[in-house]
């Protein structure tokens, strides 16, 4: 059984205060200190700190071909628990705290194959996945370091099961300028930021239901999550603001939607566009499962169905590398208070891991 040293290594992980917001972490954070000390010097060890609380943690041992990827940065702890998040709670067959599921225990089981003498594995760790910011992976794909690896797993929480799709997810701040005046005026129908922003509003809807392959097809996922505009009931409103995100399908491409919801707004209105994040689905646009269908069955993964939330997977998918999502846990617990991951999930993950090092290196 490897659940005491897994479970050695969850409690110093969850110990870690790596809460992001803030993201108040550096390369000389102890959560790193820990994971190289884990790893033990059979390990190549790297650590690039970007600034800003954006740094990735890179061990490898021996020649291998696939690549494991892992968060260790958690979103905040939040109200609710019955015990401290910070602090390790192991009972009833599961182990409580924050980042327990999402997803340092996914960390523990691979730092605990590393230190049985795991030969050739490749472990990257970052700290910035929960602002969906994806800086350290993008900033790893261009250092060239992953041209070595024929494929990556993504430790999300899948309850064990190899994921071969998810959506993408597109955040986007769309402002509208109107000229102002008072309501009485009859140009307050086509001069109102706030009219303007509705009647774009609208036909965005329209395009999202439209894209629905059946009556009970979710289709693209849009949600009109922050709206805001006017000053008062009996003024023209200058300025309306909406925040916006969307969710396509694996296949599907971010930029074709963006660019037919912008086309949606009227003519003549002023409008301006800012993308604080777009990460495409899996695999991305111009990309197929292929391969990563071939490595997860020469590996005997037990297969899941695609899901709707996103991870970086899909940006190793969009650099040409073939990726998948596997970890323990389930997803319904990640964010959550009382966070918990199940002990038999993280012994699976470990055996999971194991026989891929094993059979692909």
């Amino acid at each position: 059984m490897n659940s005491s040293s897994i479970l050695l290594h969850l409690e110093a992980l969850v110990a870690c205060d790596t809460q992001n917001p803030p993201r108040d972490i550096d390369g000389d954070a102890d959560i790193f200190r820990y994971c190289s000390e884990a790893v033990g010097a059979a390990f190549t060890v790297r650590t690039w700190d970007h600034g800003g609380g954006h740094v990735s943690w890179f061990a490898v041992r021996g020649n291998p071909s696939v690549l494991f990827n892992v968060h260790l940065d958690t979103v905040p702890c939040g109200e609710g628990w019955n015990t401290d998040p910070l602090a390790l709670d192991v009972r009833d067959g599961r182990a409580y705290g924050r980042g327990a599921c999402d997803i340092k225990g996914a960390a523990a089981a691979l730092l605990s194959l590393a230190g049985q003498g795991a030969e050739d594995l490749a472990l990257l760790f970052s700290s910035d996945e929960e602002g969906a910011g994806g800086c350290c992976v993008e900033n790893f794909l261009a250092s060239g370091e992953v041209e070595r690896f024929r494929q990556v797993i993504v430790a999300e929480p899948t309850a064990c099961r190899a994921v071969l799709g998810h959506r993408g997810f597109l955040s986007v701040k769309t402002r509208f300028s109107g000229e102002p005046g008072h309501s009485s005026e009859a140009r307050a129908l086509s001069d109102s930021a706030n009219h303007q922003m509705a009647r774009w509003a609208a036909k965005t809807l329209e395009l999202a239901e439209s894209r629905k392959l059946a009556a009970d097809d979710p289709g693209t996922c849009f949600n009109l999550g922050i709206v805001d505009g006017g000053s008062k009931s009996n003024v023209i409103a200058g300025s309306a603001f909406v925040h916006w995100s969307a969710r396509l399908r694996p296949g599907e491409s971010n930029d074709e939607f963006l660019q037919a919801v912008q086309d949606c707004a009227p003519e003549a209105s002023a409008v301006s566009w800012e993308v604080p994040f777009k990460g495409e689905p899996l695999p991305a646009s111009g990309w197929n499962d292929q391969d990563a269908r071939s490595f997860s069955a020469r590996n005997g993964l037990p297969a899941g169905a695609a899901v709707d939330f996103w991870t970086e997977a899909s940006l190793f998918s969009a650099a040409g590398l073939p990726a998948l999502v596997l970890g323990p846990g389930d997803i319904a617990q990640a964010h959550a208070a009382n966070e918990w991951v199940s002990l038999q999930q993280l012994e699976q993950a470990f055996e999971l891991y194991g026989r891929v090092v094993k059979n692909d290196g």
